[in-house]
Protein backbone atom coordinates (compact mmCIF):
# COMPACT_ATOMS: atom_id res chain seq x y z
CA UNK A 1 0.00 0.00 0.00
CA UNK A 2 1.55 3.60 -1.15
CA UNK A 3 2.66 5.59 2.47
CA UNK A 4 -0.11 8.38 1.72
CA UNK A 5 -2.98 6.13 1.45
CA UNK A 6 -1.69 4.19 4.90
CA UNK A 7 -1.28 7.16 6.65
CA UNK A 8 -4.85 8.48 5.11
CA UNK A 9 -6.46 4.95 6.93
CA UNK A 10 -4.63 4.99 9.90
CA UNK A 11 -5.29 8.65 10.66
CA UNK A 12 -9.16 8.39 10.76
CA UNK A 13 -9.33 5.57 13.11
CA UNK A 14 -6.86 7.44 15.25
CA UNK A 15 -8.90 11.04 14.62
CA UNK A 16 -12.11 9.28 15.56
CA UNK A 17 -10.82 7.26 18.90
CA UNK A 18 -9.63 10.67 19.94
CA UNK A 19 -12.30 13.03 19.04
CA UNK A 20 -14.67 10.32 20.95
CA UNK A 21 -12.81 10.57 23.65
CA UNK A 22 -13.13 14.30 24.04
CA UNK A 23 -17.26 14.21 24.18
CA UNK A 24 -17.63 10.10 25.77
CA UNK A 25 -18.21 11.79 29.44
CA UNK A 26 -21.15 13.78 28.47
CA UNK A 27 -24.11 10.77 29.23
CA UNK A 28 -22.51 10.17 32.65
CA UNK A 29 -20.36 12.67 33.63
CA UNK A 30 -22.91 14.38 35.87
CA UNK A 31 -22.76 10.89 37.58
CA UNK A 32 -19.39 10.32 37.88
CA UNK A 33 -19.06 13.95 39.82
CA UNK A 34 -21.59 13.35 41.87
CA UNK A 35 -20.20 9.88 42.77
CA UNK A 36 -16.64 11.67 44.19
CA UNK A 37 -18.77 13.47 46.54
CA UNK A 38 -21.16 14.91 48.81
CA UNK A 39 -22.56 17.90 46.12
CA UNK A 40 -25.74 19.46 45.80
CA UNK A 41 -27.22 19.67 42.16
CA UNK A 42 -26.44 22.89 41.36
CA UNK A 43 -22.37 21.81 42.46
CA UNK A 44 -22.77 18.62 40.39
CA UNK A 45 -23.71 20.90 37.33
CA UNK A 46 -21.66 24.01 38.00
CA UNK A 47 -18.31 21.31 37.73
CA UNK A 48 -20.17 19.43 34.97
CA UNK A 49 -20.06 22.66 32.88
CA UNK A 50 -16.25 23.54 34.17
CA UNK A 51 -14.81 19.87 33.64
CA UNK A 52 -16.13 19.68 29.87
CA UNK A 53 -15.08 22.57 29.02
CA UNK A 54 -11.85 23.25 30.06
CA UNK A 55 -10.33 20.42 27.83
CA UNK A 56 -11.64 22.92 24.94
CA UNK A 57 -10.93 26.22 26.58
CA UNK A 58 -7.13 25.08 26.95
CA UNK A 59 -7.01 23.59 23.25
CA UNK A 60 -8.09 26.73 21.99
CA UNK A 61 -5.21 28.34 23.06
CA UNK A 62 -2.47 25.52 22.77
CA UNK A 63 -3.61 24.33 18.76
CA UNK A 64 -1.77 26.74 17.41
CA UNK A 65 1.51 26.02 19.29
CA UNK A 66 1.21 22.53 18.28
CA UNK A 67 0.70 23.26 14.36
CA UNK A 68 4.01 25.24 14.49
CA UNK A 69 5.73 22.48 16.23
CA UNK A 70 4.92 20.03 14.17
CA UNK A 71 5.75 22.35 10.88
CA UNK A 72 9.02 22.85 12.21
CA UNK A 73 10.27 19.66 13.62
CA UNK A 74 7.59 16.73 12.34
CA UNK A 75 4.04 16.24 12.42
CA UNK A 76 4.83 12.59 13.28
CA UNK A 77 6.20 13.38 16.51
CA UNK A 78 3.72 15.45 17.80
CA UNK A 79 1.18 13.27 16.69
CA UNK A 80 2.90 10.38 19.25
CA UNK A 81 3.36 12.77 21.54
CA UNK A 82 -0.35 13.79 22.16
CA UNK A 83 -1.36 10.85 21.49
CA UNK A 84 0.06 8.99 24.43
CA UNK A 85 -0.73 12.14 26.43
CA UNK A 86 -4.59 11.87 25.70
CA UNK A 87 -4.24 8.14 26.74
CA UNK A 88 -2.39 8.85 29.59
CA UNK A 89 -5.21 11.37 30.79
CA UNK A 90 -7.99 9.36 29.95
CA UNK A 91 -6.84 6.51 31.61
CA UNK A 92 -5.75 8.24 35.13
CA UNK A 93 -10.27 9.26 35.07
CA UNK A 94 -10.87 6.38 36.21
CA UNK A 95 -9.07 6.25 39.57
CA UNK A 96 -9.71 9.90 40.92
CA UNK A 97 -11.43 10.33 44.02
CA UNK A 98 -12.05 14.02 43.58
CA UNK A 99 -13.85 16.22 41.22
CA UNK A 100 -10.63 18.75 41.70
CA UNK A 101 -8.00 16.03 40.06
CA UNK A 102 -11.20 15.32 37.21
CA UNK A 103 -10.79 18.84 36.36
CA UNK A 104 -7.10 19.04 36.33
CA UNK A 105 -6.79 15.51 33.84
CA UNK A 106 -9.24 16.88 31.37
CA UNK A 107 -7.11 20.44 31.44
CA UNK A 108 -4.11 17.93 31.17
CA UNK A 109 -6.10 16.79 27.98
CA UNK A 110 -6.94 19.80 26.56
CA UNK A 111 -2.73 20.28 26.17
CA UNK A 112 -2.64 17.25 24.51
CA UNK A 113 -5.13 17.90 21.70
CA UNK A 114 -2.47 19.11 18.97
CA UNK A 115 -3.33 15.37 17.78
CA UNK A 116 -6.05 16.55 15.57
CA UNK A 117 -4.33 19.70 13.80
CA UNK A 118 -1.30 17.21 13.50
CA UNK A 119 -3.22 14.88 11.68
CA UNK A 120 -4.71 17.41 9.51
CA UNK A 121 -1.47 19.16 8.76
CA UNK A 122 0.05 15.68 8.09
CA UNK A 123 -2.33 14.71 5.94
CA UNK A 124 -2.92 17.94 3.92
CA UNK A 125 0.77 18.17 3.50
CA UNK A 126 0.90 15.11 1.53
CA UNK A 127 -2.11 15.59 -0.74
CA UNK A 128 -2.24 17.72 -3.97
CA UNK A 129 -4.19 20.91 -4.05
CA UNK A 130 -6.32 19.70 -6.90
CA UNK A 131 -7.68 16.86 -4.39
CA UNK A 132 -7.33 17.54 -1.00
CA UNK A 133 -10.85 18.62 -0.49
CA UNK A 134 -11.60 14.75 -1.01
CA UNK A 135 -8.78 13.83 0.95
CA UNK A 136 -9.26 15.93 4.09
CA UNK A 137 -12.80 15.28 3.86
CA UNK A 138 -12.44 11.49 4.18
CA UNK A 139 -10.01 12.47 7.31
CA UNK A 140 -12.75 14.60 8.73
CA UNK A 141 -15.04 11.99 9.02
CA UNK A 142 -13.71 10.96 11.43
CA UNK A 143 -12.83 13.66 13.56
CA UNK A 144 -16.11 14.92 13.53
CA UNK A 145 -18.49 10.90 13.53
CA UNK A 146 -15.67 10.34 16.75
CA UNK A 147 -16.58 13.45 18.51
CA UNK A 148 -20.70 12.78 17.95
CA UNK A 149 -20.70 9.45 18.32
CA UNK A 150 -18.89 9.68 21.46
CA UNK A 151 -21.76 10.77 23.98
CA UNK A 152 -23.87 7.52 22.62
CA UNK A 153 -20.67 4.73 22.88
CA UNK A 154 -20.01 6.93 25.97
CA UNK A 155 -23.19 6.15 27.60
CA UNK A 156 -23.58 2.26 26.16
CA UNK A 157 -20.26 1.65 27.21
CA UNK A 158 -20.75 2.81 31.02
CA UNK A 159 -24.11 1.02 31.29
CA UNK A 160 -22.88 -2.06 30.40
CA UNK A 161 -19.19 -1.86 32.43
CA UNK A 162 -19.39 1.24 34.54
CA UNK A 163 -17.78 4.33 34.38
CA UNK A 164 -14.58 3.83 35.94
CA UNK A 165 -14.04 0.70 33.16
CA UNK A 166 -15.13 3.39 30.16
CA UNK A 167 -11.87 5.19 30.89
CA UNK A 168 -9.75 2.82 30.86
CA UNK A 169 -10.77 0.91 27.52
CA UNK A 170 -11.17 4.44 25.65
CA UNK A 171 -7.39 4.79 27.04
CA UNK A 172 -6.35 1.15 25.89
CA UNK A 173 -7.86 2.12 22.36
CA UNK A 174 -5.99 5.64 22.59
CA UNK A 175 -2.82 4.09 23.49
CA UNK A 176 -3.23 1.52 20.43
CA UNK A 177 -4.25 4.63 18.12
CA UNK A 178 -0.80 6.37 18.94
CA UNK A 179 0.90 2.98 18.35
CA UNK A 180 -0.01 2.73 15.26
CA UNK A 181 0.96 6.06 14.19
CA UNK A 182 3.96 4.78 15.65
CA UNK A 183 4.56 1.88 13.20
CA UNK A 184 2.56 2.53 10.76
CA UNK A 185 2.72 6.25 9.52
CA UNK A 186 5.16 7.61 7.06
CA UNK A 187 5.94 11.03 6.67
CA UNK A 188 5.54 12.06 3.70
CA UNK A 189 5.67 16.05 1.55
CA UNK A 190 3.83 16.70 -1.56
CA UNK A 191 5.64 19.58 -3.44
CA UNK A 192 3.86 21.87 -5.41
CA UNK A 193 5.67 23.45 -8.31
CA UNK A 194 6.65 26.89 -7.42
CA UNK A 195 6.32 26.21 -3.62
CA UNK A 196 9.33 27.41 -1.69
CA UNK A 197 10.89 25.82 1.91
CA UNK A 198 10.63 27.95 4.24
CA UNK A 199 10.25 28.44 8.10
CA UNK A 200 7.68 30.67 8.96
CA UNK A 201 7.72 33.23 12.17
CA UNK A 202 4.55 33.36 14.27
CA UNK A 203 4.19 36.87 13.23
CA UNK A 204 4.51 36.03 9.53
CA UNK A 205 2.08 33.42 9.99
CA UNK A 206 -0.41 35.95 11.64
CA UNK A 207 0.54 38.59 9.33
CA UNK A 208 -0.80 36.16 6.19
CA UNK A 209 -3.90 35.36 7.93
CA UNK A 210 -4.59 38.93 8.65
CA UNK A 211 -4.10 39.84 5.46
CA UNK A 212 -6.81 37.46 3.60
CA UNK A 213 -10.60 38.18 4.45
CA UNK A 214 -11.32 34.95 3.26
CA UNK A 215 -8.91 33.12 5.39
CA UNK A 216 -10.43 35.09 8.53
CA UNK A 217 -13.93 34.23 7.16
CA UNK A 218 -13.11 30.17 6.88
CA UNK A 219 -11.82 30.19 10.62
CA UNK A 220 -15.24 32.10 11.42
CA UNK A 221 -17.81 29.70 9.65
CA UNK A 222 -15.25 27.11 11.93
CA UNK A 223 -16.39 28.58 14.75
CA UNK A 224 -20.25 29.09 13.95
CA UNK A 225 -20.19 25.13 12.77
CA UNK A 226 -19.16 24.40 15.78
CA UNK A 227 -21.35 26.76 17.94
CA UNK A 228 -24.33 25.59 16.36
CA UNK A 229 -23.56 21.76 16.84
CA UNK A 230 -22.81 22.07 20.49
CA UNK A 231 -25.40 24.73 21.32
CA UNK A 232 -28.42 22.02 21.64
CA UNK A 233 -25.89 19.66 23.06
CA UNK A 234 -26.56 19.91 26.89
CA UNK A 235 -30.40 20.43 25.86
CA UNK A 236 -31.25 17.46 23.81
CA UNK A 237 -31.88 15.18 27.03
CA UNK A 238 -34.53 17.42 28.24
CA UNK A 239 -35.84 18.18 24.76
CA UNK A 240 -36.50 14.31 23.89
CA UNK A 241 -38.22 13.73 27.36
CA UNK A 242 -40.26 16.38 26.69
CA UNK A 243 -41.06 14.55 22.99
CA UNK A 244 -41.59 11.37 23.92
CA UNK A 245 -42.53 10.97 28.16
CA UNK A 246 -40.13 7.75 28.22
CA UNK A 247 -37.33 8.89 31.18
CA UNK A 248 -36.30 5.41 31.04
CA UNK A 249 -34.85 5.57 27.84
CA UNK A 250 -34.25 9.57 27.85
CA UNK A 251 -30.00 8.64 27.75
CA UNK A 252 -30.34 6.66 24.86
CA UNK A 253 -32.75 8.26 22.90
CA UNK A 254 -30.84 11.78 23.68
CA UNK A 255 -27.78 10.01 22.37
CA UNK A 256 -29.34 8.90 18.19
CA UNK A 257 -31.04 12.11 18.06
CA UNK A 258 -27.26 13.65 18.68
CA UNK A 259 -25.18 11.06 17.44
CA UNK A 260 -27.66 10.48 14.02
CA UNK A 261 -26.23 13.94 12.85
CA UNK A 262 -22.54 11.83 12.82
CA UNK A 263 -24.26 9.40 10.42
CA UNK A 264 -24.94 12.05 7.77
CA UNK A 265 -21.35 13.51 8.25
CA UNK A 266 -20.23 9.74 7.49
CA UNK A 267 -22.47 9.82 4.12
CA UNK A 268 -21.41 13.42 2.94
CA UNK A 269 -18.79 14.77 3.93
CA UNK A 270 -16.39 12.99 1.19
CA UNK A 271 -19.07 13.75 -1.54
CA UNK A 272 -18.95 17.52 -0.28
CA UNK A 273 -14.68 17.78 -0.77
CA UNK A 274 -15.38 16.11 -4.17
CA UNK A 275 -17.41 18.87 -4.94
CA UNK A 276 -15.21 21.19 -3.60
CA UNK A 277 -12.50 20.58 -5.40
CA UNK A 278 -14.28 20.52 -8.95
CA UNK A 279 -16.02 24.18 -8.32
CA UNK A 280 -14.04 25.39 -5.87
CA UNK A 281 -14.55 25.12 -1.47
CA UNK A 282 -15.88 28.54 -0.85
CA UNK A 283 -18.68 28.26 -3.16
CA UNK A 284 -19.67 24.74 -1.22
CA UNK A 285 -19.72 26.37 2.14
CA UNK A 286 -21.93 29.25 1.20
CA UNK A 287 -24.55 26.29 -0.11
CA UNK A 288 -23.76 24.42 2.76
CA UNK A 289 -24.18 26.91 5.29
CA UNK A 290 -27.50 27.46 4.01
CA UNK A 291 -28.82 24.43 3.57
CA UNK A 292 -27.64 23.95 7.63
CA UNK A 293 -29.15 27.21 8.47
CA UNK A 294 -32.24 26.13 7.11
CA UNK A 295 -32.65 22.69 8.13
CA UNK A 296 -31.65 24.03 11.83
CA UNK A 297 -34.22 26.01 12.39
CA UNK A 298 -37.41 23.12 11.99
CA UNK A 299 -35.92 21.58 14.46
CA UNK A 300 -37.65 23.68 17.29
CA UNK A 301 -40.81 23.11 15.80
CA UNK A 302 -41.01 19.44 15.29
CA UNK A 303 -43.47 17.20 18.10
CA UNK A 304 -42.67 14.08 17.51
CA UNK A 305 -38.69 12.24 18.14
CA UNK A 306 -38.67 10.78 14.42
CA UNK A 307 -39.11 14.15 13.04
CA UNK A 308 -36.35 15.67 14.84
CA UNK A 309 -33.98 12.20 14.03
CA UNK A 310 -35.11 12.96 10.73
CA UNK A 311 -34.40 16.63 10.63
CA UNK A 312 -31.08 16.46 12.47
CA UNK A 313 -30.35 13.39 9.71
CA UNK A 314 -30.65 15.76 6.94
CA UNK A 315 -28.25 18.52 8.81
CA UNK A 316 -25.42 16.05 9.22
CA UNK A 317 -25.64 15.13 5.54
CA UNK A 318 -25.01 19.56 5.08
CA UNK A 319 -22.90 20.46 7.88
CA UNK A 320 -20.63 17.30 7.36
CA UNK A 321 -19.12 19.34 4.09
CA UNK A 322 -18.63 22.55 6.25
CA UNK A 323 -15.09 21.69 8.01
CA UNK A 324 -13.03 19.23 5.16
CA UNK A 325 -14.14 22.61 2.83
CA UNK A 326 -12.75 25.05 5.54
CA UNK A 327 -9.55 22.86 5.75
CA UNK A 328 -8.94 21.66 2.00
CA UNK A 329 -9.68 25.77 1.44
CA UNK A 330 -6.25 26.09 4.29
CA UNK A 331 -4.52 23.90 2.27
CA UNK A 332 -4.74 25.78 -1.48
CA UNK A 333 -4.36 29.38 -0.17
CA UNK A 334 -1.40 28.51 2.55
CA UNK A 335 2.44 27.35 1.80
CA UNK A 336 3.19 23.79 3.58
CA UNK A 337 5.57 25.34 5.43
CA UNK A 338 3.32 27.42 7.91
CA UNK A 339 -0.05 25.00 7.13
CA UNK A 340 0.15 23.18 10.40
CA UNK A 341 0.20 26.84 12.70
CA UNK A 342 -2.72 27.76 10.64
CA UNK A 343 -4.99 24.54 10.92
CA UNK A 344 -3.94 25.04 14.55
CA UNK A 345 -5.76 28.26 14.60
CA UNK A 346 -8.66 27.10 12.63
CA UNK A 347 -8.56 24.33 15.12
CA UNK A 348 -9.16 26.78 18.20
CA UNK A 349 -11.59 28.62 16.56
CA UNK A 350 -13.34 25.14 16.54
CA UNK A 351 -12.40 24.40 19.89
CA UNK A 352 -13.86 28.13 21.05
CA UNK A 353 -17.39 27.23 19.56
CA UNK A 354 -17.23 23.49 21.51
CA UNK A 355 -16.97 26.32 24.62
CA UNK A 356 -19.24 28.99 23.76
CA UNK A 357 -22.12 27.13 21.76
CA UNK A 358 -23.13 24.90 25.06
CA UNK A 359 -23.05 28.38 27.19
CA UNK A 360 -25.20 30.60 24.60
CA UNK A 361 -27.61 27.50 24.19
CA UNK A 362 -28.04 27.18 28.16
CA UNK A 363 -28.55 30.83 28.37
CA UNK A 364 -30.97 31.01 25.45
CA UNK A 365 -33.04 28.21 26.33
CA UNK A 366 -33.37 29.51 30.22
CA UNK A 367 -34.47 32.60 28.68
CA UNK A 368 -36.96 32.10 25.97
CA UNK A 369 -36.90 27.81 25.97
CA UNK A 370 -35.37 24.98 24.02
CA UNK A 371 -37.11 25.55 20.82
CA UNK A 372 -35.49 29.27 20.55
CA UNK A 373 -32.04 27.52 20.77
CA UNK A 374 -32.56 25.62 17.27
CA UNK A 375 -33.65 29.01 15.57
CA UNK A 376 -31.14 31.05 17.20
CA UNK A 377 -28.12 28.37 15.84
CA UNK A 378 -30.28 28.32 12.58
CA UNK A 379 -30.20 32.05 11.68
CA UNK A 380 -26.73 32.52 13.25
CA UNK A 381 -25.68 30.12 10.31
CA UNK A 382 -27.55 32.38 7.49
CA UNK A 383 -26.35 35.15 9.12
CA UNK A 384 -22.93 33.64 8.46
CA UNK A 385 -23.40 32.44 4.76
CA UNK A 386 -24.73 36.15 4.36
CA UNK A 387 -20.91 37.51 5.75
CA UNK A 388 -19.20 34.39 3.58
CA UNK A 389 -21.03 35.82 0.39
CA UNK A 390 -20.04 39.62 1.07
CA UNK A 391 -16.74 38.52 1.59
CA UNK A 392 -16.56 36.72 -1.49
CA UNK A 393 -18.19 39.66 -3.49
CA UNK A 394 -15.46 41.68 -2.38
CA UNK A 395 -12.57 39.40 -3.28
CA UNK A 396 -14.34 39.33 -7.06
CA UNK A 397 -14.68 42.90 -6.90
CA UNK A 398 -10.86 43.53 -5.97
CA UNK A 399 -9.28 40.95 -8.41
CA UNK A 400 -11.56 42.58 -11.06
CA UNK A 401 -9.68 46.04 -10.31
CA UNK A 402 -6.58 44.07 -10.52
CA UNK A 403 -6.97 43.06 -13.68
CA UNK A 404 -8.02 46.55 -15.04
CA UNK A 405 -5.70 48.23 -13.34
Amino acid sequence: MQPEKRNLIIMWFANFFVGASMTMVIPFLSLYIDSLGQYSDEEVQRWAGFVFGISFLVAFFVSPIWGKIGDRFGRKKVLIGTGFGIAISVFLMGYVNSVEALFVLRLFMGLATGFIPASMALIAAQSSKRTAGETLGTLQTGTVSGGLLGPLFGGLIADGVGMELTFILTSAILCVAALLVVFGVKEVLYEEKGEKKKHYRSKEVVQHIVKSPMLIMVMIVALIIQMALFSVQPLLALFVDDLTNSPENMAFLAGVAFSITGLGNLLSTRRWGQLGDKIGHEKVMLILLILSGILFIPQGFVDSLWQLISLRFLFGLAVGGLIPCTTAFIRLSCPVSMQGEVLGYNQSFRFLGNVLGPVTGGMVAASFGISYVFIGSGVLLLLTAVALKLVLNAGRESRQEENSA
